[in-house]
């Protein structure tokens, strides 16, 4: 490793320093310091995860939420990995990507811009950290005259008063104009980009020259944007109102610039990590290339995961769920195949990120042991399913092999990527040392297809926002069912060949989605028409209602009715949560948390942090506590706005994932008291009953109920009543159900016996049998039938024959027709696969007889028909094969 000097000495600041030093400086220039947004993003349909500092601003960016404080400062934890920012593939394998990455930031929200956002960056980096002036490059955007921007002089001349001309770079529309997303704020942006190299190689070339290059030591290391633009959706651009400064400065380079290193990963943020990785798994890093990208792959990942569950998102098979779990299967695979791990080993990093992060990030302490479980469990089952997928590949193998072929179907191979979640480069890397290959256009054809489905599936047009009026949305939900409003604007979405439309409106009742309730429903009308609200959405913090038509007359007022049976229904799910948590920590204990949850009209579902399968008694004890809450009819306490801290004193517990402003909503029902923004009943009693439908697990550490109250449970009750009436016939109303249930039970053990007994007595028979029937046709031993006998009694009596026949060619061919349906059976010994017969072959033309289908292995095939007369003649087609 290159040591990089400054200035003839060595800056070693440790990263959290570096850390402190950034909100320390900002700070000084009338910043508000903010903590860090989840890096799981709940409440926003365009995005999972936050990619970048500024998503915790969007709605102050698009003028949805007011401006608090005008100058702001913090440290962001972002994850990349899909969409535009896909940095997964790349992350291992080069020195400077990461799937988790800290950004650092300041923002003015039209208070400065341009001057001081340059004046400060440039002091920040040259008189705090003490960075080599000669080593920064400035970029500023060349302009796009088809669009009509010209080049961003006035950035240039500001740019010119802290550093050499010749240092300012023009820069593309790609690097240099900053857009987030097809529609909305935009603007230029200058890059500040440092030469890492030694003074011998930047002698022989000039680092001007390898500015977004790709050289991994010519880095950017800090970008402001200049909002200044709003994009519509024709493409055309017009001014913001209040311009915007959003700055990004990625905390890993600048680590490696202050430390004097040449890769994130030799700074004291990612040593601690790559040496515990190398005490557990027995490997040094800097010795082996593939194991050093390994190690590099491992540390990366547990920092992506652990943030990950800490702010509530755990593995699963869908959207956000299914990111982190493809993260954390990407970091076991490379530690199975390049350090030899073959049990679960990455939850043993936890520790050491901890020791590393747990300062600047109390959450990861505090959440340790669920991090651990939760990571260990998938690290357990997605080990099994690489077990899983290398049998099943051993057969594609084998089945290749046996039809004297060198390559695989790239459709196999999409099935284990796909289905089992077997990663494509570890299929690559058995199929290399069985002198097998891939057919990789068959697998790009067929992941071609799964992305054109998801595409099509997720793609929406949006039009402009069409505005009849200024103004924000003002929510009366809480006090009010109806209201009187007017449309401030509305836009056109289509989806799916299905357009609808989004509708904001200056005063509503309706309660839009959030938090895990969803959002009602209910009309929209006047004296001229009414209008159904199917549903209401919260995008960029706006309350949105959803319609299939719009007004005749858009202009006019309107009045703004929920469906108030629907709400009543939900807001009893909603409250009965609180309840729920309430009693659950009664039972359970204090460690238990909400981790997630849903609440709609029909059900509620509560999950929750636990270790083990809670105990019908335990769950007894839970209804009781809450149906005895209902009773009580508490009636609701609310404080609006109340100052967190104050609420915190209260009692009300802010979760793990969730970001709170300074003044906060609680919800107090007795000894429940939560931070929560949707709706609840007045008074508990209006809840009516509670009845737990079902608890399970969903993840290491976490359980989750679902229930349902009122009306829904007295259905659920009445349903069950009614099963047990129905039972009751069934044992002609017999006193004791249960001792009736057990003895029937028992009644059918016996006979299952009597019947096993009775079938091994027949396979005896039929074996003898049918050994008595062999026949020799040329140097092969034949057994054929044709009856009407069980199946699964043939199968049986199978490896009788495979034992008996081991090491002379032998063939088995069976027509059965029970219970009037056909099948087959084939059996060849060892030789006969040997001498080129395949059974699932043979069985899937003999089967055309029967007409039907079936498959199976080399050495035996099963096959399944309609039409019993086709039997004989299928049979003989087997022994016409092997002629």
């Amino acid at each position: 490793m290159s040591v990089i000097f400054y200035n003839d000495h060595i800056f070693m600041m440790t990263s959290k320093e570096i850390r402190q030093s950034f909100l320390d400086f900002f700070a000084s220039k009338g910043h508000k310091i903010v903590p860090s947004a989840p890096m799981v993003i709940k409440d926003d349909p365009t995005l999972m995860f936050t990619n970048a500092g500024m998503n915790q601003f969007k709605n102050i960016i698009l003028g949805n939420d007011p401006i608090q404080y005008p100058r702001v400062a913090d440290s962001q934890k972002c994850l990349r990995v899909s969409g535009k920012h896909n940095d997964l593939e790349e992350m291992g394998h080069d020195t400077y990507h990461h799937t988790m990455f800290e950004m650092l930031g300041n923002w003015s929200f039209g208070d400065y811009f341009k001057a001081e956002a340059i004046a400060w960056a440039w002091e920040y980096l040259t008189e705090v950290l003490k960075l080599d002036k000669d080593r920064l490059y400035a970029t500023v955007f060349e302009g796009a005259p088809a669009e009509g921007l010209g080049r961003d002089d006035e950035a240039a001349a500001i740019w010119a008063k802290y550093i050499d001309p010749s240092r300012i770079i023009n820069g593309n529309k790609h690097d240099n104009f900053w857009e987030m997303g097809d529609t909305g704020p935009c603007g230029p942006c200058s890059e500040i980009h440092i030469d890492l190299r030694p003074d011998s190689e930047r002698a022989k070339v000039d680092g001007k020259s390898l500015v977004n290059s790709d050289n991994p030591q010519v880095i950017e290391i800090w970008n402001n944007v200049f909002m200044q633009y709003n994009r519509k959706a024709d493409g055309s651009l017009e001014p913001l109102p209040n311009k915007v400064i959003d700055t990004g400065m990625g905390f890993e380079r600048l680590c490696v610039a202050v430390q004097g290193k040449t890769s994130n990963y030799d700074t004291d943020v990612f040593q601690p990590l790559l040496a515990a990785v190398g005490n557990i798994c027995s490997c040094s890093y800097g010795k082996d290339a593939k194991v050093d990208v390994a190690m590099r792959v491992v540390a990366d990942h547990i920092r992506t995961i652990s943030f990950a569950i800490t702010d509530g998102q755990l593995p699963s098979n869908a959207k956000a769920g299914y990111v982190i779990r493809r993260i954390l299967r990407r970091a076991v695979r490379y530690g199975y195949t390049f350090m030899n791990q073959r049990e679960a080993f990455m939850y043993k990093l936890v520790p050491a990120l901890i020791a590393n992060m747990g300062e600047a990030y109390p959450e990861l302490k505090q959440q340790q042991t669920l991090i651990e479980k939760v990571i260990k469990e998938e690290e357990d089952a997605f080990l099994r399913t690489l077990e899983t997928g290398i049998r099943l590949l051993d057969k594609v193998m084998r089945e290749a092999k046996a039809a004297g072929s060198k390559q695989i179907s790239g459709v196999d191979a999409f099935t284990l990527y796909d289905t089992y979640g077997f990663p494509l480069d570890l299929t690559e890397l058995i199929l290399k040392e069985n002198d097998l290959t891939l057919n990789h256009d068959e697998f790009q054809v067929e992941m071609q297809k799964q992305k054109d489905r998801a595409r099509n599936a997720a793609a929406v047009d949006t039009g402009d926002w069409v505005t009849l009026k200024e103004g924000e949305t003002e929510f009366v939900g809480y006090d009010l069912t109806e209201c009187e409003t007017e449309i401030l604007r509305y836009r056109q979405l289509t989806q799916k060949n299905k357009t609808y439309y989004q509708v904001v409106l200056s005063k509503t009742p309706f309660y839009a989605e959030m938090g895990g309730q969803t959002g009602d429903s209910g009309v929209l009308a006047n004296d001229a028409e009414t209008l159904k609200v199917d549903d209401t959405k919260r995008e960029n913090n706006l309350p949105v209602h959803i319609l299939k038509e719009l007004p005749k007359h858009p202009s006019a007022k309107f009045t703004a009715r929920i469906d108030v049976n629907r709400r009543a229904a939900t807001e009893a799910n909603h409250s009965a949560t609180h309840l729920l948590q309430a009693a659950l920590r009664e039972v359970l204990g204090t460690h238990v948390e909400q981790k997630g949850s849903f609440v709609s009209a029909d059900c509620l579902r509560f999950d929750f942090s636990h270790f083990q399968k809670m105990t019908p008694e335990e769950l007894r004890m839970v209804e009781r506590k809450v149906n005895a809450a209902i009773r009580a009819n508490t009636p609701l306490d609310e404080h609006r706005d109340m100052p967190i801290a104050e609420a915190k004193k209260l009692g009300a517990m802010a979760l793990f994932g969730e970001k709170y402003g300074d003044k906060v909503r609680v919800i107090k029902f007795g000894k429940s008291v939560e931070l929560c923004g949707g709706t609840h009943v007045s008074a508990t009693g209006k809840i009516g009953f509670f009845k737990i439908v079902s608890e399970s697990s969903i993840a290491a550490g976490v359980r989750r109920i679902e229930a349902v109250t009122a009306e829904r449970a007295e259905m659920l009750v009445e349903h069950l009543q009614d099963v047990q009436t129905e039972i009751k016939d069934l044992f002609n109303n017999a006193p004791d159900l249960m001792a009736s249930v057990k003895k029937m039970f028992e009644d059918n053990s016996s006979l299952r016996k009597r019947v096993e007994n009775f079938s091994q007595q027949r396979a005896l028979q039929i074996r003898d049998s049918l050994l008595e029937r062999a026949e020799t046709i040329g140097d092969v031993k034949v057994v054929r039938m044709v009856g009407n006998e069980n199946p699964e009694i043939l199968k049986s009596i199978v490896p009788f024959f495979k034992g008996k026949f081991a090491d002379v060619k032998f063939l088995l061919v069976v027509g059965t027709a029970y219970e009037e349906k056909p099948s087959l059976l084939i059996f060849l010994s060892q030789p006969m696969v040997d001498a080129g017969f395949n059974a699932g072959k043979m069985i899937r033309e003999a089967a055309q007889a029967i007409q039907g289908g079936g498959g199976g292995q080399p050495f035996m095939a099963t096959a399944g028909g309609k039409n019993v007369a086709g039997l004989n003649e299928a049979v003989e087609k087997v022994i016409s094969m092997i002629q």
